[in-house]
């Protein structure tokens, strides 16, 4: 027992007596020995100022400094600076769950607030209090779909991100589900499809949505929401329920988040609907407040009844992402939308000497053949401080050829310029 531990040699043993084990090794007994810690090599203590300098060392190697060209779900959008001004303020950032409104209504109108601007957005009718991110909403609006439907067939459209597929394989492996690739609503609880697709391609679901309709199936839809400053939203293509990352509505990209997870559905469903959603009342004396008007988490009722097993939202993600949409605005959607589109294209000109995979329209994302394995040139342009794209091949969406790239509104034209040349050159 190291000196750390708070417990002397007989409390050790005791605990030891309680739980049947003879020593602390027995407690890892069913770890092989190969697998085993041979030592936690923890150096000797510092001072503040070396502990400080070594932490700024470890720091620097992110090197955040790289013009970056990935995506597959995560961009990497400019923020304003009144997202950490406002979401870093005290009150917000220390606050805990609102279990009683009376003291809580700071956090709750900033929650109800939220959810007012993602049913503006995604022209839907409620939307809840967020979810962890996009890839457990898809699983979340999977297991809701079932529940409004009864059925236990999900379809899952080719546009949907592949780690999502996976995540949802990995989530719905021990419940009786049957889980199918294509576009055919007959008898399932839902199709579940992404816009832009994985690959940026852009389509309409529209008709598909009516389909669903005529089969009482669920159409999900796993959105873009800057895209939405120029697309068809969800809504307007008939979705029943409304997915996605909000990663891009203010939250920096940090080694996989914290990030959001958003959710909106039509008032029909609303019930099934995970987590909880803050709403609009007055008090005895005509004030205006805000309450947990459904509250459908295993913490807040019994667990037989909760609609899923979310033991948390991510407000403070919400409040980046409400303070992000505020701050825009409508106009400034469409400004910072159009400006992605628009640079995506300059650059895809500029790319004459590969391939464009896309079979239609893209909105800032699109796939390219390279003329060599896609690692390679990953490689060669990390020397020049760019992030040059995804590589298809890792995540099984393409050939060792293939790279994803991604074009938001930071990038400059003399960037789009040096990458297209870089890219060229290492091609």
């Amino acid at each position: 027992m190291g000196s750390w531990i708070p417990t002397t040699e007989q409390d050790t043993a005791e605990m030891l007596s309680v739980i049947g084990a003879n020593s602390i090794d027995d407690l890892f007994a069913s770890i092989p020995e190969a697998s085993r810690m041979k030592g936690w090599n923890i150096p000797p203590g510092k001072s503040e100022m070396g502990v400080r300098d070594e932490i700024e060392e470890l720091a620097a190697r992110n090197n955040p400094g790289k013009v970056s060209f990935l995506g597959g779900g995560y961009y990497d959008h400019y923020i304003p600076a009144a997202v950490d001004a406002l979401s870093g303020r005290s009150e917000f950032y220390t606050a805990y769950t609102p279990y009683q409104p009376e003291t809580s209504q700071g956090t709750l109108q900033s929650i109800y607030e939220y959810q007012s601007a993602i049913c503006r957005l995604t022209n839907m009718e409620f939307a809840n209090a967020s979810l962890y991110d996009g890839g457990t909403a898809v699983f979340e609006a999977a297991a809701m779909a079932v529940r409004c439907t009864g059925r236990p067939r999900l379809v899952l459209h080719d546009s949907l991100n592949p780690t999502y597929v996976k995540l949802l394989h990995t989530h719905a492996a021990n419940l009786n589900l049957d889980i199918v690739r294509g576009d055919d609503p007959t008898d399932a609880a839902c199709v579940i499809v992404q816009n832009p697709s994985f690959l940026g391609t852009v389509r309409d679901f529209t008709e598909l949505g009516k389909k669903c309709a005529d089969a009482k199936a669920i159409l999900i839809v796993s959105f873009y929401p800057i895209s939405l400053g120029l697309l068809k939203t969800p809504g307007e293509m008939g979705a029943g329920i409304a997915i996605a990352e909000g990663q891009c509505l203010g939250m920096n990209l940090g080694f996989g988040g914290p990030y959001l997870g958003i959710m909106a559905t039509r008032k029909d469903y609303v019930r099934k609907m995970p987590g909880r959603i803050a709403g609009e009342t007055v008090d005895n004396q005509g004030r205006r407040g805000f309450v947990l008007t459904l509250q459908a988490r295993e913490q807040h009722i019994r667990r037989t009844k909760a609609m899923s097993n979310i033991c948390s939202n991510q407000a403070l993600c919400a409040l980046r992402a409400l303070i992000f949409l505020s701050l825009r605005g409508k106009e400034g959607l469409r400004e910072m939308a159009v400006a992605c589109h628009s640079k995506a294209e300059y650059l895809k000109k500029q790319l004459s000497f590969a391939t464009i995979l896309n079979d239609g329209p893209t909105f800032n994302e699109f796939a390219v053949r390279l003329n060599r394995p896609a690692r390679d040139v990953v490689a060669a342009l990390l020397t020049h401080d760019i992030h040059a794209g995804l590589p298809l091949a890792d995540v099984g969406a393409g050939e060792a050829n293939d790279l994803l790239i991604a074009v938001t509104e930071k990038h400059s034209r003399a960037e789009l310029d040096n990458f297209a040349a870089l890219l060229k050159e290492n091609n």
